[in-house]
């Protein structure tokens, strides 16, 4: 009875068992495309982000620092690790977010601001 309940609890481990991370695609590319909503205005743009050239949308200064995507043998994901400041005349800038966005789950570490939505849809060679 013992030995059933230590092999229930290790196929129980095994399958609600969480991935501790998220791999990063190998391929590095030079320039991530984004998609940025500004809520208040309900406008959407797809936006291309070279790497470490830094780009406005509203109050926002976005900076890619790395973009990278499976070849295409594989399934297809792309990530990109992103720097977002925020702008606003008469203060100081202010760091939104910084960290690795991906293009499959976009919720898994999303930007969490009240007026902007950005995330990213894939990397370019452009």
């Amino acid at each position: 009875m013992r030995a059933f309940f230590l092999l229930f609890f290790f196929f129980a481990a095994a399958f609600f068992a969480v991935p501790a991370f998220t791999a990063v695609p190998a391929e590095d590319k030079p320039v991530a495309v984004l998609r940025a909503l500004d809520k208040i205005t309900a406008r959407v743009e797809e936006i291309r982000v070279p790497i470490e050239r830094p780009l406005k949308f509203g109050t926002l200064m976005i900076t890619v620092k790395a973009c990278r995507e499976t070849p295409p043998e594989e399934t297809p994901e792309a990530a990109a690790f992103i720097e977002v400041s925020e702008i606003r005349p008469g203060e100081a800038e202010t760091k939104v977010f910084s960290g690795w966005m991906f293009a499959s789950s976009p919720a898994l570490s999303a930007m969490e601001h009240p007026v902007y939505d950005l995330w990213v849809t894939g990397c370019k060679n452009e």
